[in-house]
């Protein structure tokens, strides 16, 4: 895929079945993360794998918070589903460093490029991906059984699969009215 196209198209698949990336795919992408801009070379970031059978250790992990939350038991049990829809997920998370040189919002940027990259290296590979949050991503629960601190953050989860139908690319956006040159 040329790399142009890979930019200008880019997709979520939100329908993703087995097989998920190699190991050889999956370092690709994780080398891919590792070109994110990174000011100060601190990698505020961490990568938390589910795959196989322990994508249900996710998914307990989202049903005991959506249990605290005190949502309906459907929901409960559904939430406890969620880290199946793909063959391989993957809690992308910001660890914060304090640095005088690099605030948190530049150490959050640098983890959010590196779960663009790494599904940019996803499709490239041919593999589908969708970058999820909700309010999984913020819940305070969720972050500490993730082993995350207070200040650390999750950017989001990362479902990677093979697509199970050709991804849908959005038509493009009038991004012309988001630009302004100054007087």
């Amino acid at each position: 895929m040329h790399a142009l196209e890979l930019l200008t198209q880019r997709s979520s698949m939100p329908r993703l079945i087995e097989p998920g990336p190699t190991s050889e795919q999956f370092n690709l992408m994780l080398k891919a993360a590792g070109r994110a801009p990174d000011h100060m070379a601190l990698m505020p970031y961490e990568f938390i794998v589910y795959e196989g059978s322990n994508r249900q250790q996710l998914g307990q992990v989202f049903q005991r918070a959506s249990a605290e939350k005190g949502l309906a038991e459907a929901q409960v049990v559904q939430a406890s589903q969620l880290p199946l829809r793909a063959p391989l997920v993957i809690a992308v998370a910001m660890k914060y460093q304090p640095h005088d040189k690099v605030p948190r919002d530049e150490q959050l940027a640098s983890a959010a490029c590196t779960a663009l990259l790494m599904q940019q290296a996803a499709f490239a590979q041919g593999l589908g991906a969708i970058w999820r949050t909700g309010w999984f991503a913020e819940d305070e629960q969720v972050k500490g059984e993730l082993g995350l601190s207070p200040d650390d953050a999750i950017v989001g989860f990362l479902y990677v699969g093979t697509p199970a139908v050709p991804t849908p690319i959005k038509p493009d956006k009038d991004i012309q009215s988001k630009v302004r040159f100054p007087e």
